[in-house]
């Protein structure tokens, strides 16, 4: 499975809108026969792949596989009827598919009489497509919200300056994030004080070939000469003023990972709302004492209906620190 996960994750591929992966095919003796992954959509499944790799000698074989092998036709065939095709005896599997449309490849299988085993490395498996789990299981992007601020909570100074909180490398690891996400989200406010572009771009300026869309929820204009307006990437306004409607139109359009970069107002409502998923938090080596403040009102009243994260790792990125972790969905209730 460890072999499988790796070539799921095999550099080049799509992070979306489909799942990525890996598949494997061992032979009676658990020696290689064949490897496989998916390259995007349209493209063959992991287990095709490996399938047409492996020719007759997959009769007998065993799959494992890093998603339950769907169950469907879409593009491509059901991928469990291309096992059962193979004479493939036994299928194991990570991740339960978690679209709803695409599941059943487990049961389908075994019902046939294949040996069917899921749940192996399963957090390692699902750890590789997030947004497409929850966007599958919750109906709505994956939210990710980026924080840069000061020692004492701080993202911008009294006078209202914010530029740089954090040095060069922190900032470039947020480009590098941008660029696995599909859309970067403000509110008018962070669009009209910062003029920001939210492109991706490379040390030197250069913008990256993908870039994901930018979007601005807010009723106040976005003016003509906008970074926003350069037509370096495209831009979505939405003059609403509620995250899930926001959120539903984008995952009406595809979109399965939306990078939250508001102000303090903005961040608020989505975290009040439960539609915050992954927390990025830089924090800066620096005091400000006043200035905005990272977050708004949470509604939070006491210190036990605090909102806690559930930390996946601290580390320190140039004078900076990098706080990543999912919100507990326990806490803050």
């Amino acid at each position: 499975m460890d072999r499988a996960c790796a070539l799921a994750a095999t550099p080049g591929v799509p992070l979306g809108p489909n799942p990525r992966v890996g598949c494997v095919l061992l032979d009676p003796a658990g020696r290689t026969l064949a490897e496989g992954h998916h390259r995007g959509a349209g493209t063959p499944h992991a287990e095709a792949d490996a399938l047409a790799r492996a020719g007759a000698a997959a009769r007998g074989a065993t799959a494992v596989v890093t998603l339950e092998p769907c169950n469907h036709t879409g593009r491509t065939g059901p991928c469990a009827q291309a096992l059962l095709d193979a004479g493939v005896r036994r299928v194991v599997f990570g991740q339960a598919d978690p679209n709803p449309v695409a599941a059943g490849g487990a049961a389908t299988l075994a019902a046939a009489g294949v040996e069917v085993v899921g749940g192996v490395l399963a957090d390692q498996a699902a750890a590789l497509n997030e947004p497409f789990t929850i966007t599958a299981t919750l109906g709505r992007p994956m939210v990710t919200w980026k924080v840069a601020s000061t020692l004492d909570g701080r993202v911008a100074a009294a006078d209202g300056t914010s530029r740089w909180i954090t040095g060069p490398q922190a900032r470039r690891e947020v480009h590098e994030l941008r660029a696995q996400v599909d859309a970067v989200l403000v509110g008018t406010g962070t669009a009209l004080a910062d003029d920001p572009s939210l492109t991706v771009r490379a040390d030197d300026g250069t913008l990256a070939t993908r870039q994901p869309v930018r979007v601005v929820m807010g009723s106040r204009p976005i003016p003509a000469d906008a970074a926003l307006r350069n037509g370096a990437a495209p831009l979505l306004v939405y003059p609403r003023q509620d995250p899930r409607e926001v959120l539903a139109d984008l995952a009406a359009r595809g979109v399965q990972h939306v990078l939250l970069e508001g102000g303090p107002t903005l961040a608020a409502a989505f975290v009040r709302a439960g539609l915050v998923d992954r927390v990025r938090w830089y924090l800066a080596p620096a005091l400000l004492g006043a200035g905005a403040p990272a977050v708004g009102d949470l509604g939070v009243p006491t210190i036990g209906a605090a909102i806690r994260l559930r930390v996946r790792g601290i580390a320190q990125v140039g004078a900076d620190v990098r706080v990543e972790g999912m919100i507990d969905p326990a806490s803050g209730r």
